[in-house]
């Protein structure tokens, strides 16, 4: 069974830190990109960090760019997200997606969100 379990999240104040984790079962993990998405109240899904496969080469959307870091640890079959100097904006649920391209098809397993809060 295939599952993408995320943690981490919870209430923080402005400046704060938080570590989110990405755990995966069932497939096969390290074949697969690993990028974390949120969405807030109201708001559309949006990208914020990407790491790829074999030379874990990352992407970040510009504002979380030297505050967030995204990782991974293929013997865990587990990807983080840090973030740091957290501010109100960043209020939204954080989502883990893996996907594998292996053309024409595409396999995209999703979690069920952490809720990540910033407030004072």
């Amino acid at each position: 069974q295939v599952q993408l379990v995320e943690s981490g999240g919870g209430l923080v104040q402005p400046g704060g830190s938080l570590r989110l984790s990405c755990a995966a079962s069932g497939f096969m993990f390290y074949r697969y990109d690993i990028t974390w998405y949120r969405q807030a109240p109201g708001k559309e899904r949006e990208f914020v960090a990407t790491i790829g496969t074999t030379d874990g080469s990352t992407n970040y959307v510009d504002f979380v760019k030297g505050r967030f870091t995204i990782s991974r640890d293929n013997a865990q079959n587990t990807a983080y997200l840090q973030m740091n100097s957290l501010k109100f904006e960043d209020t939204a649920v954080y989502l883990c997606n893996a996907r594998r391209i292996q053309f024409p098809s595409v396999s995209d397993y999703w979690g069920q969100g952490t809720q990540v809060t910033v407030s004072s």
